[in-house]
Parts: C-alpha cells; sequence; structure tokens
C-alpha cells in the first residue's frame, strides 16, 4: 500500500521556520515527481511546491516564493519542505502527495 506520512508541523511565531518532511513507502518514490499541499481552514486545497523525480526542478506557488524550499532524498525515500519567515496566512494543514493520491497531512499554526 501507498505510504505518505508527513510531519514536523507545529505552532512557531510569525518569522519563523519549520522543516516538514514526508515518508514514503509502498511505490518507487526516486521515479515520481512529488508536491506539498496545503489546505488552510474553509479554503481548498493549492499546491504549494513541486519537485521533479531527478530532484533538479522545482516549482512553487507565488506567495511562498523565496521563503520555502523543497528538496528530496531518493535514498531515504523523504521528501523536505523547510519553510522559513512564516506568515500567518500559511497556517494550513501541509499535506504530501503525487499523481493526485496525498497522504496524512501535518498542522502548521503560525501565530503570536
Amino acid at each position: 500500500d501507498v505510504q505518505l506520512q508527513a510531519y514536523g508541523g507545529g505552532l512557531v511565531q510569525p518569522g519563523g521556520s519549520l522543516r516538514l518532511a514526508c515518508r514514503a513507502s509502498g511505490f518507487t518514490f526516486e521515479n515520481y515527481d512529488m508536491s506539498w499541499f496545503r489546505q488552510a481552514p474553509g479554503k481548498g486545497l493549492e499546491r504549494v511546491s513541486s519537485i521533479i523525480h531527478g530532484g533538479v526542478t522545482t516549482t512553487y506557488l507565488y506567495s511562498v516564493k523565496g521563503r520555502f524550499t523543497i528538496s528530496r532524498d531518493n535514498a531515504k525515500n523523504t521528501l523536505y519542505l523547510q519553510m522559513n519567515n512564516l506568515k500567518p496566512e500559511d497556517t494550513a494543514v501541509y499535506y504530501c502527495g503525487y499523481l493526485g493520491t496525498r497522504g496524512q497531512g501535518t498542522q502548521v499554526t503560525v501565530s503570536s
């Protein structure tokens, strides 16, 4: 079975940082482009960032560009999202996923 378990969320003050990780299993991780998504309360799901299977090319939602960095370690089947200079509007449940599949999320709350 495909499993995507995100972790690393928490409560952080505005301007703070968090590093999310997503451990993947049940498929050949290194062969797939991966993404981070988020869903804020009362809002739809949005794709925050993507990285191709080789890890060279990345894309970002405009509002997080320059603050978030996506990366992957194919040897560890793990996807990362380094989030710096967090803002209250970044508050959401964050998920990792691929090809329309997403796993369990992790809550990120940015508040003073």
